[in-house]
């Protein structure tokens, strides 16, 4: 007879303290956020780290900018499913994605969820959040420009959440790229705010001779659930 294995999931005491707080401060939160999304969509270009660094103080420095917690449930289903244990995330900001991510890694046996986040007084309130819900050992935030933090991540990385600056999704797929193996995960969030400013993205996921097999699904602000196929 198969083992019994005993998993807390996202009904683990801890964590689900966490949430629930989190995403009641995101709903009073909630008027920030198409502010945040306009000015940083508008911006033309590819900024420099510290144009980017001045945006997460001045624009986004204390907007939540969660993922729903549709989103937050099915990203923990896709870590579990794959079983991945090194899950990288662009765009961490105080952590409601990340908590989901490292419960599942911590599901899965162990691992790690290394995310980056431009804002330093975010990064520190993410680690405190990730602490509280008894995830730390599963789970770092490194500072700063995802360009520059994010490319020396071990791998194979399992799954990619994609959740920062939308421009720059197309980029950070592009340097994380080598890491990733057949059967490895990215996901795209918010891809309905701005379609247009994920023309690239697209076209790079979806192409007959991508690598990845790709397709939207509609929950939240637009999610894009692509798989490395090659």
């Amino acid at each position: 007879m198969p083992s019994t294995v005993h998993t807390r999931g996202l009904h683990d005491p801890a964590v689900r303290k966490v949430l629930d707080r989190l995403f009641a401060e995101a709903v009073a939160d909630e008027a920030k956020t198409p502010s945040v999304a306009g000015t940083l969509t508008a911006w033309k270009g590819e900024p420099s780290a510290e144009e980017l660094r001045r945006i997460s103080v001045d624009v986004a420095h204390d907007a939540l900018l969660p993922v729903p917690p549709e989103v937050g449930t099915l990203l923990y289903q896709l870590v579990r499913a794959t079983g991945a244990t090194t899950v990288v995330e662009y765009g961490t900001s105080y952590g409601i994605s990340t908590i989901h991510l490292a419960a599942a890694v911590r599901d899965n046996g162990g691992g790690l969820v290394i995310g980056s986040e431009l804002n330093e007084t975010k990064a520190k309130i993410a680690a405190a959040n990730i602490a509280e819900a008894g995830l730390d050992a599963y789970a770092e935030v490194r500072v700063g420009d995802a360009r520059e933090t994010l490319p020396q991540v071990p791998g194979p990385i399992g799954l990619l959440l994609l959740d920062g600056w939308t421009p720059l999704f197309h980029g950070v797929l592009k340097l994380l790229e080598p890491k990733l193996t057949t059967g490895s995960v990215v996901v795209a969030d918010d891809t309905n705010l701005f379609p247009e400013k994920l023309t690239d993205y697209f076209a790079h996921v979806r192409g007959a001779d991508s690598g990845y097999t790709s397709t939207p699904l509609p929950l939240g602000d637009g999610l894009e659930l692509s798989v490395r196929t090659a």
